[in-house]
């Protein structure tokens, strides 16, 4: 009777055994890392200047910008952190559910347009003017933030599956970023031949959102195409004896290459 007993408990528990067996073990967590470049178009803005030591206070109206993406003098010519570049810093904290939080910086450039005619309103050496300038390098004016405009985002970040091999080895995703962050401009300009002191500073904040592709090969290696909408507002930037303040939107197309890999506590399933 023991032994029939005994045969029993065994049958009943290799169901059980089977299923632990079948399960997997994985990590809970997912760190990711890419470096790419972009390309932006600009919305036209209005910069407002405030001088108050030498009594000017004025706006420059409706001001073209545009972006720099650095590659003229050849890819290979060029230090990789010359271009306009970009990097994103990820951690997947939900894979199950596609969540991650997300480190973004984009190295933009912008510099407004040389050679244009740019309405003047306001106060300029303590008079009123409402009058046209030809904003050019020759006539003593320049704007550019050409060492960056410079968008930094703290994203949460939400992950589609599109397709997966069955093997795993190859699989393309849908990735919906959102964020704000800071803005840490590098300044130079000059504004009726004076010049300022040109360097880097937070200068505002900036919020954004991004749609992307992911594609990612033999599950580590991954290259990511996103199309970027952001929408900054630059104060207290530095201008000779003064600020200024600038608030402009962008459109960016952006190509990484990043590698993911496998991170946190594990977790059976």
């Amino acid at each position: 009777m023991n032994l029939l007993r005994a045969f029993v408990v065994i049958l009943l528990s290799l169901p059980l055994f089977a299923n632990a067996q079948n399960k997997k073990t994985e990590r809970k967590g997912e760190l990711y890392f890419s470096w790419g470049y972009n390309k932006e178009w600009y919305t036209n803005s209005n910069v407002k200047v405030n001088q108050s030591a030498l009594n000017n206070q004025y706006t420059l109206k409706n001001v073209r910008s545009h972006d720099n993406p650095g590659w003229d003098k050849g890819i290979f010519n060029t230090p990789i952190s010359i271009p306009q570049y970009n990097y994103r810093l990820g951690y997947f904290f939900n894979r199950k559910k596609g969540l991650a939080f997300e480190i973004n910086f984009d190295h933009t450039k912008h510099l407004i347009q040389d050679g244009q005619t740019i309405r003047i309103a306001g106060t300029l050496n303590g008079r009123q003017v409402d009058s046209s300038i030809n904003f050019s390098e020759g006539n003593g004016f320049y704007y550019y933030l050409n060492n960056g405009a410079n968008f930094l985002l703290f994203n949460i970040v939400k992950r589609w599956n599109w397709q997966q091999s069955k093997s795993g080895n190859f699989k393309i995703d849908a990735l919906g970023k959102a964020g704000i962050g800071p803005l840490i401009p590098h300044v130079q300009n000059s504004l009726f031949g004076k010049a300022n002191d040109p360097g880097f500073q937070i200068g505002g904040w900036n919020m954004g959102v991004e749609a992307a592709v992911r594609a990612t090969f033999h599950k580590r290696i991954y290259l990511e195409f996103a199309n970027k909408l952001d929408y900054a507002r630059y104060s207290n930037l530095k201008v000779y004896q003064g600020t200024a303040k600038q608030a402009f939107g962008t459109y960016e197309l952006i190509l990484s290459l990043g590698v993911t890999i496998d991170a946190g506590k594990r977790i059976t399933e």
